[in-house]
């Protein structure tokens, strides 16, 4: 499980041989060492955590700015890891979302909106299915007309509104553009522009970018490159 937090990669994942052979910058031991959050910079692996020090820690980043951390994953006991993954969204209020990426001539359809590139996406309404409601927000946002297609991914981000704390999941889907003829920003959005980019533009694009969108254009370009 991967959750963005103000902008940071949390990632809860079952402990492996694996996972200890990736690169960090930082290597700590729950059970050990102390998880001292002045310590927390770069990309960090925290080995043997417990949910205590998951819950502690999610808790923390949501009250304290974390300037040079980039990534932090928990590598948690493979036996444990449902019921502190089933713990961590019993602290949210779970809002359920879906978005797109617009397909055209090789182009994929970004949105500028609060000054950083973006996808569009929205907030399901009640009783709505995911990729409908992907459908809906992305038509809304830019005034297109598309078609649907395979799910690229879902994402996890927190986000605090009127002092409650949300966990919100994205569902991410390939969409086709039908008619772009009347393509504009919503602007009641908060959205300035709505701009076709190729894949060296949206890399460009994307240092002006939060790192979950980051993500899913990342998986949708590798997505696309096993379908040549």
């Amino acid at each position: 499980m991967k959750i963005f937090i103000n902008d940071i990669s949390v990632n809860l994942a079952k402990a492996s041989e694996e996972l200890e052979h990736k690169i960090y910058d930082i290597v700590l031991d729950a059970q050990s060492d102390n998880v001292d959050s002045k310590k927390l910079i770069d990309d960090v692996l925290i080995k043997r955590a417990g949910l205590s020090q998951v819950q502690a820690l999610i808790m923390l980043m949501h009250e304290k700015e974390f300037r040079e951390l980039d990534s932090i994953t928990f590598s948690v006991p493979p036996q444990e890891y449902k019921s502190i993954k089933k713990a961590i969204k019993k602290q949210f209020k779970v809002v359920k979302a879906g978005g797109g990426i617009v397909e055209h001539n090789d182009q994929i359809l970004l949105i500028y909106r609060k000054n950083k590139w973006d996808l569009p996406k929205g907030k399901l309404d009640k009783g709505e299915k995911p990729k409908k409601g992907a459908l809906r927000e992305v038509e809304e946002e830019c005034n297109v007309t598309v078609k649907v297609g395979e799910k690229i991914t879902h994402t996890w981000h927190t986000y605090i509104r009127n002092g409650k704390k949300h966990l919100k999941k994205t569902h991410w889907y390939r969409m086709e553009c039908i008619d772009d003829s009347q393509m504009k920003p919503q602007r009641e959005e908060g959205i300035t522009d709505v701009r076709w980019m190729g894949e060296r533009d949206t890399q460009v694009a994307m240092v002006n970018s939060f790192r979950s969108i980051r993500h899913v254009i990342k998986k949708y370009y590798s997505l696309s490159t096993k379908l040549i």
